[in-house]
């Protein structure tokens, strides 16, 4: 029996699913962070470009190239270990270094990446965030870290992975322009739990930057859709009046329309885009099986305060765009209804119109019909009488007498003819 042929796509697709594997990252050490978008419309944008960005760094270090079209990398580069991802909109590139500073979050850790390198970018940067790990000291001493690292009023820190770590971080960008975040990692905790956590918290922070992007589009998108509000209400109150011309109406309608259609299409993929990150952010942090440290804010917590009501503005937006789409559309539909109907008055006045005139037209033909009998009667009449003329030397009748005598037959001859020939 001849083997079973395999879907072209078969082993594409199933190594798919474990060409991303967490990394390995025994504490202590420290991770730099970052993640690009190219500007313009993501559809369009030429990937071949962020590849070119990630070979520039590892010529610099005389690494291999990854394969072409590829969309993650994984490999060492120098003393460091790099991982590079390829996204439907942005690339990240994550470096882990062994060993940690004296100093934390210290601004050199993130040399790793070239100053030059980062200037020649094909896009810019969404977030950048620098990781520390650590060992898990006592409660007191990560107090006093947390204390001494973060901004108390927005710091989020829990307990994560049954106990495996405490996490902290406050979301706030520092003087370097960096997101920190610190891992206290337990005695048992392997390097792939720690390696787990790490890329979560990254996950968490670049799909929250990146959601946010919605909520910036909202916040432009507002004062068009106030403008366009009160245009449309205005349009619409001035339908009810009974001097409004329904044509000029409907074509500020149709205008109105066609522009809320077009915020629609430029928003339609930053809106979805937004709901998915959104969606990916809560995933990452059920996946993190957060549990509060000594009474302290959770990152579920932060969210719950902080991001879910930017993520609400997004979607008022949203629904505000699409209702106002429906609701010029129902207007334009009436109006449209209002113009067919007066148009239809307008036809229908001019058909009786029409029907007057042909009743006119009729009467009169019947009139000149009955005024073609008498002119032909006559010019019959006169002909007849001529002919007959001669018969008065005879007859001893008088020219008048025979004129007489043949004008009613005649009249009547005429009369049948003429009606014969209506009748055909």
């Amino acid at each position: 029996m001849p083997p079973i042929d395999d879907h072209p796509q078969r082993y594409k697709l199933a190594n798919e699913l474990h060409a991303r594997p967490f990394p390995a990252m025994a504490s202590p050490c420290t991770a730099a962070y970052i993640a690009i978008k190219q500007s313009g419309p993501s559809a369009t944008r030429d990937r071949g470009l962020d590849l070119a960005h990630l070979t520039n760094l590892l010529d610099r270090h005389g690494v291999a190239h990854p394969q072409p079209g590829a969309t993650h990398y994984y490999g060492q580069i120098g003393k460091h270990w790099l991982k590079w991802e390829q996204h439907t909109e942005f690339v990240t590139y994550t470096v882990f270094s062994e060993g940690v500073r004296k100093h934390a979050f210290d601004a050199a850790e993130f040399e790793v990446f070239p100053s030059d390198w980062l200037a020649a970018s094909p896009g810019q940067r969404v977030t950048s965030v620098l990781l520390r790990i650590e060992n898990e000291s006592d409660q007191d001493q990560i107090t006093t870290n947390l204390r001494d690292w973060f901004v108390p009023e927005s710091l989020a820190v829990s307990s994560m992975l049954d106990g495996a770590a405490v996490s902290a971080g406050d979301f706030r960008i520092d003087s370097n322009g960096h997101i920190r975040f610190a891992v206290f990692a337990a005695s048992h905790t392997g390097a792939r739990r720690v390696g787990r956590i790490v890329q979560r918290l990254c996950e968490v922070e670049t799909y929250k930057a990146m959601s946010m992007l919605g909520f910036g589009h909202a916040q432009t998108l507002g004062p068009k859709l106030n403008a366009l509000d009160r245009q449309l209400t205005d349009l619409m109150g001035t339908m009810s009046h009974e001097n409004a011309v329904p044509e000029e109406t409907l074509h500020a309608l149709l205008s109105i329309s066609s522009e809320l259609e077009s915020l629609s299409a430029q928003g339609s993929f930053r809106f979805g885009a937004t709901g998915a990150y959104e969606a990916i952010v809560g995933q990452r942090i059920e996946a993190l099986r957060e549990e509060r440290f000594m009474g302290r804010q959770s990152f579920g917590e932060f969210m719950m305060r902080r991001y879910e009501p930017a993520m609400r503005t997004v979607q008022s937006a949203q629904r505000r765009l699409d209702a106002m789409s429906q609701r010029s559309i129902r207007a334009s539909n009436l109006l449209r209804t209002r113009v067919d109907v007066d148009r239809t008055a307008q036809n229908q006045a001019l058909l009786e119109s029409l029907d007057g005139r042909a009743d006119q037209q009729l009467k009169l033909q019947r009139t000149v019909e009955g005024l073609s009998v008498v002119a032909v009667s006559y010019y019959a009449v006169s002909l007849v009488s001529y002919a007959l003329y001669p018969l008065t030397e005879v007859t001893g009748l008088s020219k008048g007498t025979i004129t007489a005598l043949v004008t009613v037959p005649v009249i009547a001859l005429v009369w049948v003819v003429l009606r014969r020939i209506q009748r055909r």
